[in-house]
């Protein structure tokens, strides 16, 4: 693995903090680099898993009265997380969220 590998599994994670690119980020880089790099592909996964747990998560918290008075606490514990597997990305391991749906394989 090189530091090219290390560089796109960070941006995995973190891409998906950014506002409009959310689960853009780690889709993209999933796609472009799957085939390239297990590293890449393994964190960008995660990743992706992730934010698609998180999205349906919002989508459940809005249909119900009281949950949309959680989205903060959703919003705390995505960013918590992402922060923790960009440190583990950065340390050169794939960090498995935890209740986290494992929709792409």
């Amino acid at each position: 693995m090189n530091s090219d590998d290390r560089l796109m599994a960070i941006l995995s994670h973190v891409l998906a903090l950014v506002p409009g690119i959310g689960i853009l980020g780690p889709l993209v880089i999933y796609l472009v680099k799957k085939d390239e790099s297990s590293f890449v592909r393994d964190n960008a996964r995660e990743s992706l898993n992730f934010q698609l747990t998180i999205i349906l998560l919002y989508i459940i918290l809005f249909i119900t009265l009281i949950g949309v008075l959680l989205w903060w606490v959703v919003a705390i514990l995505n960013t918590v997380l992402v922060i923790v597997a960009t440190i583990r990305a950065s340390d050169n391991q794939v960090y498995r969220y935890p209740l986290s749906f494992r929709l792409i394989k």
